[in-house]
């Protein structure tokens, strides 16, 4: 059988400039000996892939869009996949009742979605990630 295309099921990086994917690597960045990004230059996106919400679909739908759209590389983290994850999320963000999407620049917090809808207004989301 032919290999599945790539879907935020069976491909946990995403790169908006055409990349393969996990190995996909943007010119000119820095990588580790085995090919990882650094950890404080990988923007993350926690998100789920079980959910009654419509909301919550749609507006992890729209931070990948535009993320990909701006050729933002980005790793998607599931939450769906146990209560650890998700209270890491919590944590993380400083919110114990934070719902996906939460968006963060390695470890550091950069906000939830009505943030990033805010600083796509202002035409901020390379200021809103970290990432100047």
């Amino acid at each position: 059988p032919a290999p599945l295309p790539p879907s935020p099921l069976n491909h946990m990086v995403r790169s908006g400039l055409g990349g393969s994917g996990a190995g996909a690597a943007i010119a000119g960045e820095e990588t580790h000996k085995d090919g990882r990004r650094p950890a404080a230059m990988v923007v993350k996106l926690y998100y789920t892939t079980v959910t009654a919400s419509r909301e919550v679909k749609s507006q992890q739908s729209e931070v990948m869009r535009i993320l990909e759209s701006k050729g933002i590389q980005f790793e998607l983290i599931d939450i769906s996949v146990g209560n650890a994850v998700r209270e890491e999320m919590r944590t993380k963000a400083g919110k114990p009742t934070a719902v996906p999407p939460q968006i963060f620049n390695g470890d550091d917090y950069c906000g939830d979605y009505q943030m990033f809808s805010e600083a796509v207004e202002d035409d901020a989301v390379e200021k809103f990630l970290k990432l100047d």
